[in-house]
């Protein structure tokens, strides 16, 4: 029996992109929760970077989330997230590495930033980044074909998705508004809100908004 560990962060949405890829691959781990502000020494061993997502399978481990995907898509490839030709893979890894890049890096700077004039900067430049997504990837978009690659959910949907879980707290705590134009992101997150796999491992806005309540709280004293 494979055996498979995943340890995670509640509030971290790589390690979502990582429960979401093992949802989609029919795959069952056991979830460790690691507390990031008291990382416990056994965990800082094991763990290259001290981070989460890490992934234990069969005592091998896999870190960073797209690399984490990548591994499970080559060791389990039934329910397969990648396309088959070369060049929609490539056109997969591209949209992950800008989200990664664009979207996450940019929202990392924006939540532990106190600097009002950083808010405001790094919201337009989201906004620029979203309206890239809206204009580029989901350029032909249709009812039948409502993801990043048209009809096939994939590892770039995947990668996307958690931004989406947490934009309420943006909205909440940095002044950021989403883009009201940019209807086809607006429809492609209501197309992967309704997968199956989602509705599983996915958290609502609230859990986000309670706990970043709790954290800004936390970091204010």
């Amino acid at each position: 029996m494979t055996n498979i560990e995943l340890f995670v962060a509640s509030l971290c949405p790589f390690a979502a992109r990582a429960r979401l890829t093992l949802a989609e691959k029919q795959l069952i781990a056991t979830e460790v929760e690691i507390d990031l502000r008291r990382r416990p020494d056994w965990f800082l061993q094991i763990s290259p970077h001290g981070k989460v997502p890490l992934l234990r399978h069969d005592g091998r481990l896999v870190w960073q989330s797209a690399v984490i995907a990548e591994y499970l898509e080559e060791t389990f490839p039934a329910h397969p997230l990648l396309p088959q030709q070369a060049e929609r893979r490539a056109a997969a890894r591209a949209w992950v590495s800008f989200v990664d890049a664009r979207l996450y890096a940019k929202t990392e700077a924006l939540l532990h930033s106190f600097d009002q004039s950083l808010y405001v900067r790094l919201a337009a430049q989201l906004s620029d980044d979203l309206h890239v997504l809206e204009e580029q990837a989901l350029a032909g978009q249709t009812d039948d074909s409502p993801y990043l690659l048209g009809a096939e959910f994939g590892l770039a949907d995947i990668a996307l998705y958690p931004w989406f879980e947490q934009v309420a707290v943006l909205e909440r705590f940095r002044g950021f508004r989403f883009p009201k134009d940019c209807t086809r992101l607006i429809a492609w997150h209501r197309a992967v809100a309704r997968r199956d796999t989602v509705r599983a491992v996915g958290r609502p806005p609230e859990f986000y908004l309670d706990a970043y309540a709790r954290l800004q709280k936390q970091l204010a004293g």
